[in-house]
C-alpha cells in the first residue's frame, strides 16, 4: 500500500473492527501511422511464434498475491437490507435502480449483476426454517488467478497485489471471452455501449478505497456484520474458527478458499451452498491449469493473431481519440479568435 499508516484492517461489523484546422492533417497522419503498425503486425507475430513459449510460462509461475486483502461474507448474518447495494451505486456513480433499495419485490426473481449494478442481493428459501429466508451478496469473487485475465487477448485484465481483479476498459475491443471464461458468470456486457465496448464488473472499490488505505463501500455500510474486510489469510482463520465454535451453524466449507484456484472474496453459508446459487462444479484448479495441455497444442497463430489485431485495434482507438482531442482543441481556440 502507498500508505503503510492507513492500511486496511480486517473490519467486522458484528464485532467492532495539428495544425490543420479542420483535422485534415491529423487524420492523413492517424491513417499512416495506422498503416505502419498494420505492417508491424506480421513481424509480430513471427517473433510471436518464435519464443512462445514464454507466454503460456508466466501464467503457470503466477499463484496470487499472498499478502493481499479480500472480503468474508457471512450468508447466516445477510438481513437482505441491500444497503451494500446502495453504497456500491453511490461508490461508482451509477444510475439509481428502476426498483428502489427498499423496495422488497426485487426479491421476486433471481438477479445478477449488470451494468446499472455491479453487486446484488438474491434471496433464498431456508430449508431450516422457511420464516427466515436467506440472503446472498453476488459480486465478482475477484480470483487469485482469474480466468477472465487469462482469456483476454488484450490484457484488458490485471489482478492487483492488493487483491482486486481491474479492468481497463479502455483496452476492451468487446470479444467477451471473459465471459465465457468466469467459472462464476460474473462479467457483464454493457449492451447500451454497442460502439464503445465495455465489461462492467465489481471493482473491489480498488481505485477509491482499497488502494488508499480504505475498506470497500459495501463493508463499510452492512449494518449486520455480514461483511468483513481484512487480509485475506486472517479472513479464512475468522472463517474457520467460525465453523468451529457454531458447526450447528455453519456448513463445513469456506466458499472461495479453493474453489478456481481460490478467490479473495470468500463466504461462510448454514446450507449447502449449492441451495442458495453457488456453482459446486467449480474445480479447485485455476482454469488456466485446466487448459495448459490444450493451449500448447493449439496452433499459436489461433492464440497469438486475436492478440495483435486487438492491440491494433487499441492503438487506432486512441490515435483516434486523441485526433478528435486535437482537432476540438483547435476549433475551441480559433473560436475564440
Amino acid at each position: 500500500m502507498n500508505d503503510k499508516s492507513h492500511e486496511p484492517v480486517s473490519r467486522d461489523k458484528t464485532t467492532g473492527a495539428q495544425p490543420g484546422g479542420d483535422g485534415t492533417e491529423q487524420r492523413k497522419s492517424s491513417g499512416i501511422n495506422r498503416r505502419a503498425f498494420l505492417g508491424t503486425v506480421a513481424t509480430i507475430g513471427g517473433v510471436a511464434m518464435i519464443g512462445s513459449g514464454g507466454l503460456a510460462r508466466a501464467s503457470e509461475d503466477f499463484s496470487g498475491y499472498p499478502n493481499s486483502y479480500g472480503l468474508l461474507t457471512d450468508l447466516t448474518a445477510c438481513v437482505g437490507c441491500r444497503s451494500c447495494e446502495a453504497a456500491c451505486n453511490k461508490e461508482n456513480g451509477l444510475p439509481k435502480p428502476e426498483t428502489p433499495f427498499d423496495d422488497v419485490s426485487v426479491f421476486e426473481k433471481t438477479r445478477r449483476p449488470d451494468a446499472h449494478a455491479y453487486t446484488v442481493v438474491n434471496r433464498y428459501e431456508n430449508p431450516k426454517d422457511k420464516s427466515m429466508p436467506i440472503y446472498r451478496k453476488v459480486q465478482c469473487n475477484h480470483c487469485k488467478e482469474p480466468a477472465c485475465a487469462s482469456a483476454c487477448p488484450i490484457h484488458a485484465y490485471s489482478k492487483t497485489p492488493e487483491g482486486a481483479v481491474r479492468y481497463d476498459e479502455n483496452l476492451c475491443f468487446g470479444c467477451r471471452y471473459c465471459m465465457i471464461a468466469c467459472p462464476f458468470g460474473v462479467p457483464a456486457y454493457d449492451y447500451s455501449s454497442a460502439l464503445e465496448p465495455k465489461i462492467v464488473k465489481c471493482t473491489m472499490c480498488y481505485e477509491t478505497r482499497v488502494k488508499h488505505g480504505k475498506i470497500t463501500a459495501c463493508a463499510e455500510a452492512c449494518p449486520a456484520g455480514a461483511i468483513t474486510f481484512g487480509k485475506r489469510d486472517e479472513l479464512i482463520k475468522i472463517a474457520r474458527n467460525r465453523i468451529e465454535k457454531n458447526p450447528d451453524k455453519y456448513v463445513d466449507h469456506i466458499y472461495g478458499e479453493h474453489e478456481a484456484g481460490g478467490t479473495n472474496w470468500i463466504y461462510l453459508s448454514g446450507v449447502p451452498f449449492e441451495q442458495v446459487g453457488f456453482p459446486t462444479n467449480v474445480p479447485n484448479k485455476p482454469p488456466i491449469e485446466l487448459t495448459k495441455g490444450f493451449l500448447s497444442s493449439v496452433p499459436l497463430v489461433f492464440t497469438i493473431w486475436p492478440a495483435l489485431f486487438g492491440m491494433c485495434y487499441a492503438a487506432v482507438r486512441h490515435q483516434d481519440e486523441v485526433c478528435d482531442e486535437k482537432v476540438a482543441s483547435q476549433k475551441k481556440k480559433e473560436e475564440g479568435k
